[in-house]
């Protein structure tokens, strides 16, 4: 296995660890744990795309794993979120982006099956950026009303990206939709 795949395993075994410590309410500061591991496993997904494309390293294994590596940690962020501050992570934006990420998987399995990999388009990658910039300011949870409303427009902000996404996604991808039975 090379480096950069092997950093996207390390982000999937951080995740466990960051939503322990997101879930934590007895321990002083378990939520500013949570954010140090959650920007670990953040920057470490810039960190491997950046070293297997650099030193040709890309492999299938990379662009099957390292999406699904993003959606495990944003999917687990935003329903810890929505456990801890459901008035400021709303249930309906994590059902509405959750069903997205179950949508392109499906799309990406039954490319899979037809000899296809379907690698992250940029405005997946885009999506992916401001998600985990609103997973890290409500993480921090500053308050105020100030900070309230930029939390909710980063919501609103990534449910739009997730719209604008698996549209995308669905329009490049049409030869695979029509492979459905």
């Amino acid at each position: 296995m090379n480096l950069p795949n092997k950093i996207t395993v390390f982000r999937v075994i951080l995740i466990p660890v960051f939503v322990t410590f997101m879930l934590i309410k007895d321990m002083e500061g378990s939520k500013w744990w949570a954010l140090i591991f959650f920007c670990l496993a953040s920057v470490s997904d810039f960190f491997d795309g950046y070293l297997a494309r650099k030193n040709n390293l890309v492999t299938d294994f990379g662009k099957f794993m390292d999406p699904l590596a993003d959606k495990l940690l944003i999917c687990s962020a935003m329903i810890a979120l929505t456990a801890t501050s459901p008035d400021r992570m709303p249930a309906w934006a994590v059902i509405l982006i959750i069903a997205r990420e179950f949508a392109i998987s499906g799309f990406r399995l039954i490319a899979s099956d037809n000899g296809k990999v379907i690698a992250a388009s940029m405005w997946g990658k885009v999506k992916t950026v401001v998600q985990m910039f609103m997973v890290i300011l409500l993480i921090c949870d500053f308050g105020g009303d100030t900070v309230h409303i930029i939390e909710s427009v980063m919501v609103w902000l990534a449910v739009a990206l997730t719209v604008i996404s698996l549209a995308d996604y669905i329009r490049k991808n049409k030869d695979v939709i029509a492979t459905f039975k």
